[in-house]
């Protein structure tokens, strides 16, 4: 699948792109390269394989949730401007 020129100007207007006319052609053939390769990989038959979600099918070791730092919710709360109740006051920007 080939892009042309004006696709290209037209995706870099709706992404806010500032693009030159070399570069409009330079991305011209880079998009219709991977649009190339992704055709190739969608002609790929995948009937009857299985989705392969962890390469390796090994489990994942867990670990037991433990708090393992001290609460430092004081010191971080005495650096604040204002503070109530133990949480941050912050100014109202919404009205």
């Amino acid at each position: 699948m080939s892009i042309d020129k004006q696709d290209v100007q037209k995706i870099a207007h709706l992404a806010r792109l500032a693009l030159t006319e070399e570069d409009a052609v330079q991305y011209q053939h880079s998009l219709s390269s991977v649009l190339s390769l992704v055709e190739q990989m969608q002609s790929v038959d995948t009937d009857g394989v299985a989705p392969l979600s962890n390469p390796l099918e090994m489990t994942q070791r867990l670990r037991e949730d433990e708090v393992t730092e001290v609460n430092q919710r004081d010191a971080f709360l005495a650096n604040a401007p204002q503070t109530e109740a133990g949480l941050f006051l912050v100014p109202q920007v919404i009205e």
